[in-house]
């Protein structure tokens, strides 16, 4: 057994590309060995901004012989069938063997030297790289065919125990040497086998391992914070990055003026991070401090002073542009930045984001005025929401479009708006992500909600819908939020009534871009050949073509000119988000199949206390004899509009009667109530009368009279479980 070193060295590797290349880098090679029988479970790989590496530990010197055997035509087939057989393999009708009346080829191969097949290896893994963008150079390049890598490969260390392993590729061969640290030992190094290969850079001032260089920096920055009385933010990303950005970390703490905290805090750690890659520090207190963390790739002799100081003047370049957009953008009132929003295409078949502000605008004013959102004024609500789009076009947000609402926030309370204008403006994207907060302000839930609602129904009305994995305009995270907002500020209400109103504006901007007026009467949408014609009380109202921009109607028919707003849309996407809180798939089927069920509180209470139900042992047996009814009725084709005539039951089907006759009224008041606990309860005590039921009695009785109304009994039992839920839907 021999260890195998690879090293790929070239220029500089982008750090966002490290993590997933030193990934490709195990599977491609595995691949490569398993091709030629070979395998380990122990590989190690490195990245550094300037190589590659992996270390596969525990390599046989040589593959094991194999024995290939193929099967061939039958002993009794044509002779044009062995002939080809023979051309095939290679062999003659001599060195076949027969069994069973069966030609087989056996072929005996003898092992290789491990040393042969790494050297066919390297090439195959550099050639088939997946890098995100790759690059072609040299007088090569001038060639398709040339080979492709993320930056020019400069060095290639192949060593299998301490023999080096031949190869070569776009003129670069395999060796022993490499080079350490740019700067602090930019000399050549002989590396002696996998062994010593991490021991002997780290000599020479390059840490391979990504992890211990994120351990020495994150160690190394807070340190320096804790010296200097602060405390670090700490920021996985960047700490990743700057991993990616060095071979010799060291963390410096430097300063910046400390007016430049008049700035908000959010801006000054976007520039630092985006722009510098500093990490930044606040005080005992928990505010931003006038420090941050640079990270030098060089263990300077004057302590990293100079560094510091260099550092120190770039970002307070930076700062100072980031507080001139600040203060530039304070003295422009939001109303007037929001005038320019017309300026913007939202999108070619909704308009410009001015119209999307103003639909949003009254959808939230509705939602306020129809005790949607208990408790929010729909005058703040229609404020907020004319202004929530204004920081758009502000020059910092141009600056940093991650700063949009954020900054028109700020931008708000600078400006003397409410503060609940100001509140719901910064945070009405949220929740962007599954881990992001929920707002819990009225009027910020207001504004939230009708700007995903619109966006939703927008996109939907225009057919630009998600599919499979791709989602351009993010209509399931808006779903999402939507979910996420009626769930934790309990909004009660019908989405698909919401919806119908987000409609509702979206067509009267279309008309009111037409110059028609809205009709008293309801309108709906006649498609005739290629021609779609808007009407009202059978007067067209206006006519465009099928591939028009107003196709955005098209499918408009169920409700006046609304389409059925796509629940199941939310469906999916509840099942999503209620799957982390380990409620079954299933059970959220088993509510919507009953249909009309659009109150997402109402459905989840109802969901949850059916998932406590099934738990149980009378839920579990209730479930199995309401699909054993369901099944029989299935098979008989039995609807429940056959007519029973008179028939005395036996005492089993008098059981039952009785409990569906308890049981019946019970549960659909307790549903009326919302009291499912008390709904699932009442099924409960159909269980034993069920069980009971299937125990004596026959049901396809050859009486046609008692088969009937045992048959309309067991409808009668679907139809009771199906008030609470479609037990069909559930698994088990």
């Amino acid at each position: 057994m021999a260890d195998f070193l690879l090293e790929l060295r070239s220029e500089e590797i982008p750090a966002r590309m490290q993590d997933k290349a030193r990934d490709d880098l195990a599977r491609l090679f595995a691949a490569e060995l398993a091709k030629s029988g070979l395998h380990t479970d122990a590989i190690v790989t490195f990245a550094t901004p300037r190589r590659l590496a992996l270390i596969a530990r525990d390599l046989p010197v040589a593959t094991a012989a194999v024995s290939e055997v193929t099967k061939g035509p039958k002993t009794s087939a044509p002779p044009q069938a062995l002939e080809g057989f023979l051309r095939k393999t290679g062999l003659t009708r001599e060195q076949l063997v027969e069994r069973d009346g069966v030609f087989f080829a056996v072929v005996e191969r003898t092992g290789r030297a491990t040393a042969e097949v790494l050297a066919e290896a390297i090439p195959a893994v550099i050639r088939a790289f997946p890098w995100p963008k790759a690059m072609r150079w040299g007088a090569a390049s001038l060639s398709t065919e040339s080979i492709r890598w993320v930056r020019p490969l400069q060095g290639i260390v192949a060593l299998f125990d301490e023999d080096i392993v031949p190869c070569e590729i776009a003129g670069v061969t395999s060796g022993a040497q490499t080079v350490g640290h740019r700067f602090h030992h930019p000399g050549v190094i002989t590396i002696g086998s996998a062994s010593d290969y991490v021991e002997k850079l780290h000599a020479c001032h390059v840490i391979v391992d990504q992890d211990e260089r994120r351990q020495i920096i994150a160690l190394g920055a807070t340190m320096a914070a804790r010296k200097a009385g602060l405390e670090l933010v700490r920021d996985e990303g960047l700490l990743t990055e700057n991993a990616g950005l060095t071979e010799w970390p060291v963390p410096l703490l430097g300063r910046f003026d400390e007016t430049f905290l008049a700035v908000p805090p959010e801006v000054i750690q976007l520039t630092a991070r985006v722009n510098q890659k500093y990490f930044v520090c606040r005080d005992m207190s928990g505010n931003l401090a006038n420090a941050f963390v640079c990270t030098a790739n060089i263990d300077a002799v004057d302590g990293g002073e100079k560094i510091v100081e260099g550092n120190q003047k770039v970002l307070a370049a930076r700062l100072s542009d980031a507080k001139f957009f600040y203060e530039t953008d304070l003295k422009v009132p939001l109303a007037d930045q929001a005038a320019k929003l017309d300026r913007i295409v939202f999108h070619e078949k909704l308009g410009t984001v001015a119209d999307k502000v103003e639909r949003v605008a009254k959808l939230a004013e509705w939602l306020a005025s129809e005790g949607i959102v208990p408790g929010c004024d729909p005058a703040l609500a229609r404020r907020a929401a004319e202004l929530c789009k204004a920081d758009l076009v502000t020059g910092m947000v141009g600056e940093f479009p991650e700063l949009q609402g954020l900054m028109g926030g700020y931008y708000a309370a600078a400006q003397g708006e409410p503060p609940a204008v100001a509140e719901a403006i910064r945070d009405h994207y949220k929740p962007v992500g599954q881990g992001d907060d929920v707002p819990t302000a009225p009027v910020t839930v207001a504004v939230s909600l009708a700007d995903k609602l619109d966006t939703l129904r927008g996109f939907f009305l225009i057919e630009e819908l998600p599919t499979g994995s791709k989602d351009p305009f993010a209509l399931r995270r808006a779903a999402l939020g939507v979910i996420r907002l009626i769930v934790a500020n309990g909004l009660r209400g019908s989405l698909g009534v919401w919806l119908t109103k987000a409609v509702d504006l979206h067509v009267e901007a279309y008309l009111a871009a037409a110059s028609i007026s809205s009709p008293s009467t309801p309108m709906y949408l006649d498609v005739s050949g290629d021609v779609q014609r808007l009407m009202a009380n059978g007067e067209e109202l206006i006519r465009f073509p099928v591939a028009a921009n107003a196709r955005s109607y098209a499918g408009l028919r169920a409700a006046g000119l609304h389409p059925s707003p796509p629940i199941e849309f939310f469906a999916d996407r509840l099942k999503v988000q209620q799957r982390e809180a380990g409620v079954r798939h299933d059970l959220i089927d088993a509510v919507f199949a009953l249909g009309g069920e659009d109150d997402l509180v109402r459905l989840l209470a109802r969901v949850h206390a059916l998932q406590a139900f099934v738990g149980t042992e009378d839920g579990a047996n209730l479930l199995a004899g309401y699909k054993r009814a369901a099944n029989i009725l299935k098979k008989e084709g039995f609807t429940g509009s056959d007519a029973v005539s008179d028939y005395t039951p036996e005492a089993a089907e008098a059981a039952l009667i009785a409990a569906l006759d308890a049981a019946e009224p019970a549960a659909d008041d307790a549903v009326a109530h919302e009291d499912f606990e008390a709904a699932m309860a009442a099924l409960a005590t159909l269980r034993a009368p069920i069980d009971a039921f299937f125990e004596s009695v026959i049901v396809n009785d050859p009486d046609p009279a008692k088969r009937t109304a045992r048959l309309a009994l067991l409808a009668r039992v679907r139809t009771a479980v199906h008030g609470v839920a479609d037990f069909s839907r559930i698994e088990g």
